[in-house]
Formats: structure tokens, sequence, C-alpha cells
């Protein structure tokens, strides 16, 4: 019996219907981290606007969100600009706050959150006292120092809010190298804010 070998044809058919799988699929991935970039930039842009004293500035015309306060790391070389609203939606093109926690600006407990691929990657390289600064609308900016860091499970964990002490805290999801998404498990920062 005579082995069936494939013809030149073929091969080449093969080969460049694999090729473009495969650039179709590196085109996908790339895309998530390119939306999140130009994202970033058009926000910076309703930023400022936001800081000359508009509300609500939509960052493009078809925008279900706006710009509430900017997120700054020192140490990681992060400044990004935070959305109202942590859904799927808002959350593709930056961090969103928590709106059922105190409001950007408050001396409670701001809950921000983050894709663990994208904009909240850094929370891993976070340590113990390293600086986060977030700027309200108002161009006043308030300090908050790392307390610790955590995981904890959705499902059950609950977030201690301090009405009466200035605090920040950071959530995303967890384990940040995982191919699944949506675990049940988040990374949780928590910051308390330098008097001031």
């Amino acid at each position: 019996m005579n082995p069936i070998r494939p013809t030149p044809r073929t091969l080449t058919a093969l080969t460049t219907y694999l090729l473009v799988i495969g650039m179709w699929q590196l085109g996908e991935g790339s895309w998530i981290y390119a939306k999140a970039g130009l994202a970033q930039h058009l926000l910076q842009r309703a930023w400022s606007r936001t800081l000359a004293g508009e509300t609500g500035v939509k960052p493009w015309p078809w925008a279900d969100t706006w710009p509430v306060a900017r997120l700054i790391v020192p140490s990681q070389n992060i400044d990004q600009i935070v959305l109202e609203g942590a859904y799927g939606r808002t959350l593709a093109f930056g961090p969103g706050h928590v709106e059922s926690a105190q409001p950007i600006g408050s001396s409670g407990t701001i809950i921000l959150t983050g894709h663990r691929d994208t904009h909240f990657r850094f929370l891993q390289r976070l340590e113990r006292n390293d600086v986060i600064e977030l700027e309200a609308p108002t161009g006043i900016r308030r300090r908050y120092r790392v307390k610790e860091t955590r995981i904890a499970d959705s499902r059950s964990a609950s977030i201690g809010i301090e009405q009466d002490q200035p605090q920040l805290v950071l959530v995303t999801c967890y384990p940040f190298d995982s191919p699944m998404p949506g675990t049940v498990w988040r990374y949780v920062v928590i910051t308390e804010g330098e008097p001031g």
C-alpha cells in the first residue's frame, strides 16, 4: 500500500490557511491591548476637559461613561484615567470606580477595579508602603500607602469599609496569568490615606 503524499499545491494551501488563522488569532489578542492604549489617550483628553470644569465629559461620542479620577503609581510608572462604573464595557477601556462605594474625593473608602491583564496588571508588583495617588476632578490629589494585599473569594469575602478614614481599595481578578476569564478569586490591595 502506497502512502498518501500531499501535492505541493496542497501543502501551500494548508500553510497559507494556518498562517491566516495564526495572524487572525494574534490580531484578536493584540486588539485588546491596542484598544486599552488608545482609550487611555482619548481619556487623557477628556480628563483635561474635566479638570477645566466640565462634567460628564464623554471620551468618545458613543461612550456611556466618563472620567472621574486619575490614578498615579510613581513606583510602577502608572498614570491612568479612571472611569465611572465597574462594568465590563467600562473596564475594557480603563479602571472603573465602583459606584456603590464612596465618591472620588471623599474621606471614606473608594473602590476601583480593573482587568488583571491590562490596566491592573501592575497590582501584582505593588509592595507594602508603595504610594498611590488619586486625583479628583477638582485637581486635588490624595496620597495613599499600600497597607496590605490579599487574595479573596468573591463568593464569600467582603471588603471592610472605613467610613471615617480615607481608604483606597484596588480589586482585580486572580490569578494574574490564568487563561480562564472570570475566576472567583480576587486580588485586593488595601491602602490608607495619608494625612493632609
